[in-house]
Protein backbone atom coordinates (compact mmCIF):
# COMPACT_ATOMS: atom_id res chain seq x y z
CA UNK A 1 0.00 0.00 0.00
CA UNK A 2 2.68 2.35 0.99
CA UNK A 3 4.35 1.79 -2.50
CA UNK A 4 1.09 2.71 -4.76
CA UNK A 5 1.09 5.94 -2.79
CA UNK A 6 4.64 6.87 -3.54
CA UNK A 7 4.27 6.09 -7.21
CA UNK A 8 1.35 7.83 -7.13
CA UNK A 9 2.40 11.34 -5.72
CA UNK A 10 6.04 10.64 -7.83
CA UNK A 11 3.62 11.08 -11.31
CA UNK A 12 1.78 13.59 -10.16
CA UNK A 13 5.12 15.34 -9.10
CA UNK A 14 6.43 14.49 -13.11
CA UNK A 15 2.97 16.01 -14.12
CA UNK A 16 3.36 19.44 -12.26
CA UNK A 17 7.01 19.55 -13.14
CA UNK A 18 5.92 19.13 -17.06
CA UNK A 19 2.92 21.39 -16.92
CA UNK A 20 5.06 23.93 -15.17
CA UNK A 21 7.84 23.88 -17.74
CA UNK A 22 5.83 24.26 -20.73
CA UNK A 23 3.49 27.08 -19.21
CA UNK A 24 7.48 28.65 -18.19
CA UNK A 25 8.27 28.17 -22.04
CA UNK A 26 5.16 29.52 -23.70
CA UNK A 27 5.42 32.27 -21.26
CA UNK A 28 9.30 33.08 -22.33
CA UNK A 29 8.53 32.77 -25.82
CA UNK A 30 5.45 35.42 -25.97
CA UNK A 31 7.66 38.04 -23.66
CA UNK A 32 10.87 37.34 -26.43
CA UNK A 33 8.57 37.80 -29.09
CA UNK A 34 6.71 41.10 -27.82
CA UNK A 35 10.57 42.39 -27.02
CA UNK A 36 11.30 41.70 -30.82
CA UNK A 37 8.72 43.24 -32.11
CA UNK A 38 9.72 46.67 -30.32
CA UNK A 39 13.09 46.10 -31.70
CA UNK A 40 11.85 46.43 -35.56
CA UNK A 41 15.84 47.09 -36.67
CA UNK A 42 16.31 43.46 -36.22
CA UNK A 43 16.63 41.08 -38.65
CA UNK A 44 13.86 37.79 -38.97
CA UNK A 45 16.52 35.32 -39.30
CA UNK A 46 18.30 36.43 -36.00
CA UNK A 47 15.13 36.75 -34.19
CA UNK A 48 14.48 32.93 -35.17
CA UNK A 49 17.53 31.51 -34.60
CA UNK A 50 17.69 33.52 -30.90
CA UNK A 51 14.54 32.32 -30.07
CA UNK A 52 15.45 28.73 -31.50
CA UNK A 53 18.68 28.77 -29.07
CA UNK A 54 16.02 29.86 -26.09
CA UNK A 55 13.87 27.17 -26.74
CA UNK A 56 17.13 25.13 -26.79
CA UNK A 57 18.16 26.05 -23.50
CA UNK A 58 14.73 26.10 -22.02
CA UNK A 59 14.31 22.34 -23.01
CA UNK A 60 17.68 21.83 -21.90
CA UNK A 61 17.49 22.98 -18.51
CA UNK A 62 13.68 21.71 -18.20
CA UNK A 63 14.92 17.92 -18.72
CA UNK A 64 18.23 18.53 -16.29
CA UNK A 65 15.65 19.79 -13.49
CA UNK A 66 13.33 16.88 -14.69
CA UNK A 67 16.01 14.26 -14.00
CA UNK A 68 17.19 15.91 -10.70
CA UNK A 69 13.34 16.27 -9.53
CA UNK A 70 13.07 12.65 -10.25
CA UNK A 71 16.77 11.41 -8.54
CA UNK A 72 15.26 13.31 -5.49
CA UNK A 73 11.93 12.31 -5.12
CA UNK A 74 12.85 8.96 -5.64
CA UNK A 75 15.65 9.15 -3.08
CA UNK A 76 13.06 10.94 -0.87
CA UNK A 77 10.07 8.81 -1.62
CA UNK A 78 12.10 5.40 -0.78
CA UNK A 79 13.14 7.11 2.43
CA UNK A 80 9.87 7.95 3.58
CA UNK A 81 8.64 4.42 2.44
CA UNK A 82 11.04 2.92 4.67
CA UNK A 83 10.40 5.19 7.95
CA UNK A 84 6.37 4.24 7.09
CA UNK A 85 7.06 0.45 6.53
CA UNK A 86 9.02 0.64 9.40
CA UNK A 87 5.84 1.84 11.89
CA UNK A 88 3.85 -0.65 9.31
CA UNK A 89 5.82 -3.41 10.92
CA UNK A 90 5.72 -2.03 14.34
CA UNK A 91 2.10 -1.84 14.36
CA UNK A 92 1.58 -5.13 12.99
CA UNK A 93 4.06 -6.48 16.41
CA UNK A 94 1.84 -4.37 18.04
CA UNK A 95 -1.32 -6.21 16.75
CA UNK A 96 0.51 -9.67 17.53
CA UNK A 97 1.15 -8.96 21.68
CA UNK A 98 4.46 -7.90 20.93
CA UNK A 99 4.06 -5.20 23.38
CA UNK A 100 8.32 -4.46 23.33
CA UNK A 101 8.40 -3.75 19.89
CA UNK A 102 9.82 -0.26 19.05
CA UNK A 103 9.76 2.55 16.12
CA UNK A 104 13.25 3.61 16.83
CA UNK A 105 12.90 7.20 14.89
CA UNK A 106 15.30 9.94 14.77
CA UNK A 107 14.23 13.78 15.20
CA UNK A 108 13.92 14.51 11.89
CA UNK A 109 10.21 15.83 11.41
CA UNK A 110 6.61 15.31 11.96
CA UNK A 111 6.93 11.39 11.44
CA UNK A 112 9.48 11.03 13.88
CA UNK A 113 6.93 12.58 16.30
CA UNK A 114 4.40 10.08 15.06
CA UNK A 115 6.84 7.36 15.37
CA UNK A 116 7.60 8.79 19.08
CA UNK A 117 3.99 9.04 20.06
CA UNK A 118 3.69 5.50 19.16
CA UNK A 119 6.24 4.38 21.11
CA UNK A 120 5.66 5.89 23.65
CA UNK A 121 2.15 4.50 23.70
CA UNK A 122 3.56 1.39 23.11
CA UNK A 123 5.45 1.59 26.38
CA UNK A 124 2.90 2.66 28.28
CA UNK A 125 0.83 -0.23 27.31
CA UNK A 126 3.82 -2.77 27.97
CA UNK A 127 3.80 -1.66 31.63
CA UNK A 128 0.20 -1.82 32.27
CA UNK A 129 0.14 -5.23 30.62
CA UNK A 130 2.89 -6.58 32.91
CA UNK A 131 0.97 -4.81 35.58
CA UNK A 132 -2.17 -6.77 35.11
CA UNK A 133 -0.43 -10.08 34.27
CA UNK A 134 1.57 -9.85 37.72
CA UNK A 135 -2.02 -9.25 39.41
CA UNK A 136 -3.30 -11.69 37.43
CA UNK A 137 -0.41 -14.35 38.95
CA UNK A 138 -0.82 -12.33 42.19
CA UNK A 139 -4.59 -13.56 42.17
CA UNK A 140 -4.12 -17.11 40.94
CA UNK A 141 -1.42 -17.78 43.58
CA UNK A 142 -3.97 -16.22 46.22
CA UNK A 143 -6.65 -18.50 44.73
CA UNK A 144 -4.32 -21.53 44.68
CA UNK A 145 -3.44 -21.28 48.24
CA UNK A 146 -7.34 -21.34 49.34
CA UNK A 147 -8.40 -24.04 50.97
CA UNK A 148 -11.52 -24.06 48.89
CA UNK A 149 -12.05 -25.11 45.53
CA UNK A 150 -12.97 -22.37 42.99
CA UNK A 151 -14.46 -22.23 39.60
CA UNK A 152 -15.85 -18.87 37.25
CA UNK A 153 -17.70 -19.14 34.28
CA UNK A 154 -18.47 -17.24 31.70
CA UNK A 155 -22.53 -15.81 30.77
CA UNK A 156 -23.06 -19.06 28.59
CA UNK A 157 -22.12 -21.17 31.09
CA UNK A 158 -18.27 -22.07 29.86
CA UNK A 159 -15.03 -22.49 32.23
CA UNK A 160 -13.16 -19.40 32.42
CA UNK A 161 -11.20 -19.67 35.70
CA UNK A 162 -10.18 -22.63 38.40
CA UNK A 163 -7.45 -23.02 41.03
CA UNK A 164 -5.53 -25.92 41.70
CA UNK A 165 -8.01 -27.43 44.77
CA UNK A 166 -10.72 -27.32 41.85
CA UNK A 167 -8.60 -29.26 39.79
CA UNK A 168 -7.58 -31.45 42.37
CA UNK A 169 -11.20 -32.46 43.39
CA UNK A 170 -12.87 -32.38 40.23
CA UNK A 171 -13.74 -36.27 38.66
CA UNK A 172 -12.31 -34.91 35.16
CA UNK A 173 -9.90 -32.05 33.76
CA UNK A 174 -11.37 -28.78 34.14
CA UNK A 175 -10.55 -26.93 30.74
CA UNK A 176 -11.48 -23.82 29.85
CA UNK A 177 -14.03 -23.19 27.80
CA UNK A 178 -15.50 -26.47 28.52
CA UNK A 179 -19.03 -26.92 29.82
CA UNK A 180 -19.50 -26.80 33.70
CA UNK A 181 -21.60 -29.45 33.11
CA UNK A 182 -19.00 -31.71 31.56
CA UNK A 183 -17.05 -30.94 34.20
CA UNK A 184 -18.59 -31.62 37.66
CA UNK A 185 -21.88 -33.56 37.72
CA UNK A 186 -23.13 -33.01 41.08
CA UNK A 187 -26.70 -30.94 40.78
CA UNK A 188 -26.37 -28.95 43.87
CA UNK A 189 -23.22 -27.12 42.33
CA UNK A 190 -24.91 -26.78 38.79
CA UNK A 191 -27.93 -25.80 40.22
CA UNK A 192 -26.54 -22.97 42.19
CA UNK A 193 -24.24 -21.87 39.51
CA UNK A 194 -27.23 -21.31 37.19
CA UNK A 195 -29.12 -19.49 39.94
CA UNK A 196 -26.15 -17.26 40.46
CA UNK A 197 -26.51 -16.62 36.42
CA UNK A 198 -30.06 -16.43 35.93
CA UNK A 199 -30.72 -14.16 38.93
CA UNK A 200 -27.72 -12.41 39.17
CA UNK A 201 -28.17 -13.11 42.93
CA UNK A 202 -25.84 -15.43 45.45
CA UNK A 203 -26.98 -19.18 45.79
CA UNK A 204 -25.53 -21.63 48.30
CA UNK A 205 -26.20 -25.43 48.69
CA UNK A 206 -24.56 -28.15 49.96
CA UNK A 207 -22.94 -31.18 47.90
CA UNK A 208 -21.77 -34.60 48.58
CA UNK A 209 -21.28 -36.00 45.11
CA UNK A 210 -18.15 -33.56 43.99
CA UNK A 211 -15.92 -36.06 45.42
CA UNK A 212 -16.30 -39.43 47.28
CA UNK A 213 -16.47 -39.27 50.70
CA UNK A 214 -16.20 -35.31 51.00
CA UNK A 215 -19.48 -32.94 51.81
CA UNK A 216 -18.99 -29.49 50.51
CA UNK A 217 -20.90 -26.36 51.16
CA UNK A 218 -21.36 -24.34 47.81
CA UNK A 219 -21.27 -20.29 47.11
CA UNK A 220 -22.12 -19.22 44.47
CA UNK A 221 -22.62 -15.68 43.30
CA UNK A 222 -22.62 -13.15 39.80
CA UNK A 223 -19.47 -11.28 38.25
CA UNK A 224 -19.68 -7.91 36.89
CA UNK A 225 -18.84 -9.73 33.70
CA UNK A 226 -22.03 -11.60 33.37
CA UNK A 227 -20.62 -15.07 34.64
CA UNK A 228 -20.30 -16.21 37.99
CA UNK A 229 -18.08 -17.74 40.61
CA UNK A 230 -18.39 -20.81 42.86
CA UNK A 231 -16.54 -21.58 45.82
CA UNK A 232 -16.64 -25.01 47.29
CA UNK A 233 -15.73 -25.57 51.05
CA UNK A 234 -14.65 -29.06 52.37
CA UNK A 235 -16.66 -29.46 55.61
CA UNK A 236 -16.51 -33.02 55.98
CA UNK A 237 -13.81 -33.16 58.92
CA UNK A 238 -15.77 -30.35 60.56
CA UNK A 239 -19.07 -32.50 60.12
CA UNK A 240 -17.29 -36.04 61.07
CA UNK A 241 -15.85 -33.13 64.38
CA UNK A 242 -19.56 -32.73 65.02
CA UNK A 243 -20.67 -35.39 65.09
CA UNK A 244 -17.85 -37.38 66.74
CA UNK A 245 -18.45 -34.78 69.69
CA UNK A 246 -22.17 -35.48 69.37
CA UNK A 247 -21.58 -39.35 69.72
CA UNK A 248 -18.61 -38.65 72.55
CA UNK A 249 -21.28 -36.98 74.32
CA UNK A 250 -23.85 -39.31 74.10
CA UNK A 251 -21.61 -42.43 74.72
CA UNK A 252 -20.32 -40.67 78.13
CA UNK A 253 -23.73 -40.03 79.51
CA UNK A 254 -25.37 -43.34 78.40
CA UNK A 255 -22.09 -45.03 79.92
CA UNK A 256 -22.37 -42.66 83.33
CA UNK A 257 -26.28 -43.01 83.61
CA UNK A 258 -26.43 -46.69 83.80
CA UNK A 259 -24.23 -46.96 87.14
CA UNK A 260 -25.70 -44.00 88.75
CA UNK A 261 -29.10 -44.66 88.10
CA UNK A 262 -28.38 -48.27 89.90
CA UNK A 263 -26.50 -46.23 92.77
CA UNK A 264 -29.12 -44.31 93.43
CA UNK A 265 -31.75 -47.07 93.37
CA UNK A 266 -29.87 -48.94 96.02
CA UNK A 267 -29.25 -46.43 97.99
CA UNK A 268 -33.14 -45.38 97.94
CA UNK A 269 -33.58 -48.90 98.91
CA UNK A 270 -31.09 -48.25 101.98
CA UNK A 271 -33.10 -45.38 102.89
CA UNK A 272 -36.44 -46.86 103.17
CA UNK A 273 -34.80 -49.45 105.77
CA UNK A 274 -36.87 -52.52 105.04
CA UNK A 275 -33.93 -55.30 104.62
CA UNK A 276 -31.97 -57.28 106.26
CA UNK A 277 -28.19 -57.06 107.03
CA UNK A 278 -27.24 -59.37 104.22
CA UNK A 279 -28.92 -57.25 102.32
CA UNK A 280 -28.21 -54.20 103.14
CA UNK A 281 -24.08 -55.49 102.59
CA UNK A 282 -25.29 -56.93 99.24
CA UNK A 283 -26.77 -53.71 97.74
CA UNK A 284 -23.77 -51.62 99.35
CA UNK A 285 -20.99 -54.03 97.47
CA UNK A 286 -23.37 -53.23 94.25
CA UNK A 287 -23.19 -49.74 94.88
CA UNK A 288 -19.50 -49.74 95.37
CA UNK A 289 -19.09 -51.87 92.04
CA UNK A 290 -20.68 -49.22 89.76
CA UNK A 291 -19.07 -46.23 92.00
CA UNK A 292 -15.96 -47.55 91.01
CA UNK A 293 -17.26 -48.11 87.29
CA UNK A 294 -18.09 -44.13 86.92
CA UNK A 295 -14.50 -43.47 88.75
CA UNK A 296 -12.78 -45.66 86.29
CA UNK A 297 -14.69 -43.96 83.49
CA UNK A 298 -14.08 -40.56 84.81
CA UNK A 299 -10.03 -41.46 84.87
CA UNK A 300 -10.37 -42.66 81.99
CA UNK A 301 -11.67 -39.61 80.09
CA UNK A 302 -9.20 -37.31 82.36
CA UNK A 303 -6.21 -38.97 80.67
CA UNK A 304 -8.08 -39.38 77.27
CA UNK A 305 -8.26 -35.82 77.17
CA UNK A 306 -4.80 -35.34 78.75
CA UNK A 307 -3.37 -36.95 75.75
CA UNK A 308 -5.04 -35.69 72.76
CA UNK A 309 -4.70 -32.12 74.06
CA UNK A 310 -2.13 -29.96 72.82
CA UNK A 311 -0.79 -29.71 75.87
CA UNK A 312 0.48 -33.62 76.45
CA UNK A 313 4.20 -33.53 76.94
CA UNK A 314 6.47 -36.72 76.60
CA UNK A 315 9.51 -36.93 78.83
CA UNK A 316 10.84 -39.12 76.63
CA UNK A 317 14.87 -41.21 77.17
CA UNK A 318 16.58 -43.82 75.73
CA UNK A 319 15.55 -47.32 76.75
CA UNK A 320 16.44 -50.83 76.01
CA UNK A 321 13.10 -52.21 74.14
CA UNK A 322 13.79 -55.37 76.15
CA UNK A 323 13.79 -53.98 79.71
CA UNK A 324 10.27 -52.20 78.40
CA UNK A 325 8.97 -55.74 77.73
CA UNK A 326 10.42 -57.13 80.92
CA UNK A 327 9.40 -53.63 83.42
CA UNK A 328 5.87 -54.20 81.81
CA UNK A 329 5.22 -58.42 82.38
CA UNK A 330 6.70 -57.61 86.22
CA UNK A 331 4.71 -54.24 86.70
CA UNK A 332 1.66 -56.03 85.36
CA UNK A 333 1.71 -59.32 86.92
CA UNK A 334 -0.60 -58.98 89.64
CA UNK A 335 -2.91 -58.71 87.00
CA UNK A 336 -3.19 -62.16 86.18
CA UNK A 337 -2.88 -63.53 89.95
CA UNK A 338 -6.60 -64.15 90.52
CA UNK A 339 -7.26 -65.08 86.50
CA UNK A 340 -6.12 -68.69 84.55
CA UNK A 341 -4.34 -66.84 82.11
CA UNK A 342 -0.29 -66.59 82.04
CA UNK A 343 1.49 -63.84 81.08
CA UNK A 344 4.67 -64.75 78.92
CA UNK A 345 7.48 -62.91 77.59
CA UNK A 346 8.72 -63.62 73.63
CA UNK A 347 11.41 -62.51 71.67
CA UNK A 348 12.46 -58.97 72.71
CA UNK A 349 15.16 -57.02 70.61
CA UNK A 350 17.59 -54.99 72.92
CA UNK A 351 17.64 -51.91 70.80
CA UNK A 352 17.28 -48.62 72.48
CA UNK A 353 13.94 -46.78 71.51
CA UNK A 354 12.84 -42.92 72.50
CA UNK A 355 9.95 -43.51 74.76
CA UNK A 356 8.44 -42.29 77.76
CA UNK A 357 8.48 -45.48 80.05
CA UNK A 358 5.22 -44.20 82.39
CA UNK A 359 3.42 -43.59 79.12
CA UNK A 360 4.57 -46.71 77.57
CA UNK A 361 3.50 -48.43 80.79
CA UNK A 362 -0.33 -47.50 80.42
CA UNK A 363 -0.09 -48.51 76.60
CA UNK A 364 1.35 -52.34 77.94
CA UNK A 365 -1.61 -52.29 80.76
CA UNK A 366 -4.35 -51.10 78.71
CA UNK A 367 -3.42 -54.18 75.67
CA UNK A 368 -2.37 -56.69 78.22
CA UNK A 369 -5.48 -55.66 80.35
CA UNK A 370 -7.63 -56.05 77.07
CA UNK A 371 -6.12 -58.72 76.09
CA UNK A 372 -7.06 -60.84 79.35
CA UNK A 373 -10.71 -59.76 78.89
CA UNK A 374 -11.34 -61.01 75.68
CA UNK A 375 -8.91 -63.54 74.99
CA UNK A 376 -8.90 -65.30 78.27
CA UNK A 377 -10.35 -68.36 76.57
CA UNK A 378 -6.65 -68.98 75.30
CA UNK A 379 -5.35 -68.74 78.69
CA UNK A 380 -2.02 -66.93 77.47
CA UNK A 381 -1.04 -63.52 76.48
CA UNK A 382 2.28 -63.28 75.32
CA UNK A 383 4.36 -59.61 75.00
CA UNK A 384 7.62 -59.24 72.58
CA UNK A 385 10.00 -56.46 70.71
CA UNK A 386 11.15 -57.13 67.06
CA UNK A 387 13.47 -55.03 65.16
CA UNK A 388 12.35 -52.83 62.18
CA UNK A 389 14.60 -51.12 59.71
CA UNK A 390 14.65 -47.82 61.73
CA UNK A 391 11.59 -48.71 64.45
CA UNK A 392 10.77 -51.51 67.17
CA UNK A 393 7.69 -52.91 66.96
CA UNK A 394 6.05 -54.37 70.13
CA UNK A 395 3.29 -56.73 70.08
CA UNK A 396 0.95 -57.75 72.57
CA UNK A 397 -0.48 -61.44 71.53
CA UNK A 398 -3.63 -63.44 73.12
CA UNK A 399 -4.93 -66.79 71.98
CA UNK A 400 -8.78 -66.15 72.28
CA UNK A 401 -11.44 -66.12 70.06
CA UNK A 402 -9.87 -63.40 67.59
CA UNK A 403 -11.95 -60.11 66.55
CA UNK A 404 -13.74 -59.91 62.74
CA UNK A 405 -12.32 -58.16 59.88
CA UNK A 406 -14.96 -55.24 60.14
CA UNK A 407 -14.01 -54.02 63.62
CA UNK A 408 -9.73 -54.28 63.26
CA UNK A 409 -10.32 -50.38 62.04
CA UNK A 410 -12.79 -49.33 64.45
CA UNK A 411 -11.61 -50.48 68.03
CA UNK A 412 -9.50 -47.74 68.65
CA UNK A 413 -12.09 -45.56 68.33
CA UNK A 414 -13.31 -44.41 71.78
CA UNK A 415 -16.08 -46.36 73.44
CA UNK A 416 -16.06 -48.48 70.30
CA UNK A 417 -17.31 -52.32 71.34
CA UNK A 418 -17.49 -55.31 69.80
CA UNK A 419 -19.86 -57.03 72.02
CA UNK A 420 -21.23 -54.44 74.04
CA UNK A 421 -22.97 -56.66 76.61
CA UNK A 422 -20.02 -58.60 77.60
CA UNK A 423 -17.91 -55.16 77.77
CA UNK A 424 -19.81 -53.97 79.98
CA UNK A 425 -19.68 -56.55 82.12
CA UNK A 426 -16.12 -56.94 82.08
CA UNK A 427 -16.29 -53.41 83.47
CA UNK A 428 -14.77 -52.11 80.21
CA UNK A 429 -15.25 -47.79 79.47
CA UNK A 430 -14.26 -48.50 76.10
CA UNK A 431 -11.48 -46.04 76.59
CA UNK A 432 -8.36 -48.27 76.69
CA UNK A 433 -7.31 -48.87 73.26
CA UNK A 434 -8.32 -45.27 72.33
CA UNK A 435 -6.06 -43.87 74.78
CA UNK A 436 -3.14 -46.31 73.93
CA UNK A 437 -3.25 -45.03 70.22
CA UNK A 438 -2.56 -41.67 71.31
CA UNK A 439 0.01 -42.46 73.36
CA UNK A 440 1.82 -44.19 70.93
CA UNK A 441 1.36 -41.51 68.11
CA UNK A 442 2.61 -38.77 70.58
CA UNK A 443 5.60 -40.83 70.30
CA UNK A 444 5.45 -40.46 66.67
CA UNK A 445 4.96 -44.32 65.99
CA UNK A 446 1.46 -45.89 64.90
CA UNK A 447 -0.50 -48.63 65.97
CA UNK A 448 -3.35 -51.15 64.79
CA UNK A 449 -4.42 -54.60 65.32
CA UNK A 450 -4.36 -58.39 63.48
CA UNK A 451 -6.59 -60.96 63.95
CA UNK A 452 -8.58 -64.06 62.43
CA UNK A 453 -11.37 -65.55 63.97
CA UNK A 454 -10.18 -68.51 66.26
CA UNK A 455 -7.01 -67.61 66.53
CA UNK A 456 -6.47 -64.73 68.50
CA UNK A 457 -5.70 -61.49 67.88
CA UNK A 458 -2.53 -58.99 67.87
CA UNK A 459 -1.77 -55.50 68.61
CA UNK A 460 0.97 -53.92 67.57
CA UNK A 461 2.97 -50.81 67.91
CA UNK A 462 6.11 -48.98 66.17
CA UNK A 463 8.50 -46.69 68.49
CA UNK A 464 11.21 -44.72 66.60
CA UNK A 465 15.02 -46.10 67.51
CA UNK A 466 17.46 -43.79 69.33
CA UNK A 467 19.73 -42.00 67.29
CA UNK A 468 22.86 -42.75 69.79
CA UNK A 469 22.99 -45.38 72.11
CA UNK A 470 23.81 -44.47 75.55
CA UNK A 471 24.87 -47.34 77.89
CA UNK A 472 22.03 -48.89 79.89
CA UNK A 473 20.24 -47.90 82.25
CA UNK A 474 17.63 -50.31 84.29
CA UNK A 475 14.11 -49.37 83.62
CA UNK A 476 12.15 -48.37 86.56
CA UNK A 477 10.56 -50.53 88.87
CA UNK A 478 6.56 -50.06 88.93
CA UNK A 479 6.47 -52.25 91.66
CA UNK A 480 9.13 -50.33 93.96
CA UNK A 481 7.32 -46.61 92.66
CA UNK A 482 4.37 -46.39 95.32
CA UNK A 483 6.80 -46.55 98.05
CA UNK A 484 9.13 -44.41 96.79
CA UNK A 485 6.33 -41.61 96.38
CA UNK A 486 5.18 -42.49 99.39
CA UNK A 487 8.35 -41.89 100.78
CA UNK A 488 8.56 -38.39 98.99
CA UNK A 489 5.46 -37.33 99.91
Amino acid sequence: MTGRVFTKLFFSFLLVLCVGTTILDFSLRRILEDSLRHQANLPLADIAETMHLLRRDVLIATFISLVLATITAAFLAQRFSRRLNRIVTFASRIAAGELSARVEEGDLDEISEVAHALDATASRLEQSFHALDTNRRELEALLDSMQEAVVAVNAQGMVSWSNAIMQRISPSPVREGRSLVHTIRDPEVLACVEGALANREVHRARAISVAPGRVYEISAAPTPGGGAVAVLHDVTDVERADRTRRDFVANVSHELRTPLTSISGYVETLLDGHHSEKDSRDFLSIILKNATRVNRLTEGLLALASVESGDYKLKTQSIRACDLVEDAIESLAGMVIDSSVTLEAAEATDEFVLVDPDALNQVFGNLIENAMKYGKTGQRVRVGAIKLENQVEFFVRDFGPGIAFEHLDRIFERFYRIDKARSRDSGGTGLGLAIAKHIVLAHGGTIRAESELGAGATFLFTLPIAPARPMASPAPNRAEEPAQAAADR
